[in-house]
């Protein structure tokens, strides 16, 4: 019984890397996202087709690739040599970030053409236009996929321990071949990352029903 106690801790132990990937994936996939979607917006040419290079490029390669790439191929050119960790989140938050900057495009196209002509008339410029009257209606609209991609890239994380980062899906790797035993470490990373799901559909549901609060008419 204490030797299985053990193993719990140790895969629990991975779950707080996991969590952390999650964490830190999720924040710079956002950041991607409304970068590289107000980039594909952008009246300059040069800023459109380098995020729409980026979006179809990470979009259209395996992550599996990606991750290879940044933490064996990059350190090859002198520039980073990443820790696992860095490289797994780079991979993460880069590949989900592409996804994401589709959405943050079409959720701002969406918005009623007269209320960009709204802000026209009004003399508002491009960022006040963003910023003040776009964006608040908008991220109603984004929020739902955004938690659908924060879902993927929690369950994306698994792919980092193939560069030996020991998060939940590595260390019941471990215990696996330490044991000979599959059913109970598999069956505890099962619920574990089911559980962090429903904290983050939570989480977004919550803070939708907060954005669009008192919304309801307003178009």
């Amino acid at each position: 019984m204490g030797d299985w106690f053990g193993y719990l801790m140790l895969i629990l132990n991975g779950a707080k890397v996991t969590i952390l990937l999650t964490v830190l994936g999720s924040i710079l996939a956002l950041c991607v996202a409304f970068a590289a979607g107000l980039g594909r917006l952008s009246q300059i040419a040069p800023i459109r087709w380098l995020s729409t290079v980026y979006i179809e490029f990470f979009r259209g390669t395996s992550i599996f690739v990606q991750l290879f790439w940044i933490y064996f191929v990059l350190p090859m050119t002198g520039l980073w040599t990443p820790t696992p960790m860095q490289a797994g989140v780079m991979a993460l938050g880069l590949n989900v970030g592409a996804y994401g900057a589709e959405v943050v495009r079409g959720a701002i196209l969406s918005v009623p053409r007269d209320q960009h002509e709204a802000c026209t008339a009004v003399n508002l410029t491009r960022f006040q236009r963003m910023r003040h009257v776009i964006l608040p209606q908008a991220l109603p609209l984004m929020l739902p996929t955004f938690g659908n991609n924060a879902i993927e890239l929690l369950k994306a994380t698994s792919v980092v321990s193939l560069i030996s980062l020991a998060d939940m899906t590595f260390q019941a790797q471990v215990v696996r071949s330490q044991t000979g035993n599959t059913f109970l470490p598999f069956v505890t990373i099962l619920i574990l990352y089911f559980a962090m799901s429903s904290v983050i559909s939570y989480a977004v549901r919550a803070y939708e029903r907060r954005v669009t609060r008192g919304m309801d008419g307003v178009r």
